[in-house]
């Protein structure tokens, strides 16, 4: 039952995900959570590192897309400093926004991947749409109060289970 709570994988960071696996994977499309997997929550700038790793992966030729939670301001700010097509206030982990996301980009969930820092938005909705998706540790920084006295607290169930399967772990949750 908590196996549609699980990622595909799991990596420590955004850019530890090497653009040549989502190749050999045979993913076109890659949508991206955008609090604490792009940005930190408060801040409208990705890392050096973050914004050279979504160059590789357009000159790969995957499409990219941002799916949150956030509000269409927020969103709208990093979508567009990036030049990305986004999702705003998507209510994640509800499928139709994830097909939104897609029809945007113009792909099938069998040719998506999801990436996200969130159990419970970003890898349970993306489970539910069929989607491969990718759990990542959260960025430093703010989170939302929800976010932290709730999903935080209950992640922490399934990621101590997700231990028992380090086919799935890519990195190392502290």
């Amino acid at each position: 039952m908590l196996k549609i709570f699980y990622p595909k994988l799991y990596a420590s960071s955004l850019v530890e995900i090497e653009p040549e696996l989502l190749e050999k994977l045979g993913f076109k499309g890659i949508l991206l959570d955008l609090d604490n997997t792009i940005v930190c929550r408060d801040s409208n700038r990705c890392s050096k590192e973050v914004g050279e790793w979504l160059g590789e992966l357009r000159a790969r030729g995957f499409k990219l897309g941002i799916i949150s939670n956030n509000s269409r301001r927020r969103v709208g700010a990093v979508a567009g400093q990036l030049g990305l097509p986004s999702v705003h206030r998507a209510v994640k982990p509800l499928v139709s926004p994830f097909r939104r996301a897609m029809k945007m980009l113009g792909t099938k969930p069998e040719e998506t991947a999801l990436i996200g820092d969130q159990v419970f938005t970003d890898i349970f909705g993306g489970n539910l749409c069929g989607l491969y998706t990718i759990l990542v540790v959260p960025l430093e920084g703010k989170e939302f109060w929800g976010t932290r006295l709730i999903s935080r607290r209950l992640e922490k169930i399934v990621l101590a289970r997700l231990k028992q399967y380090p086919e799935i772990l890519h990195g190392q949750w502290d």
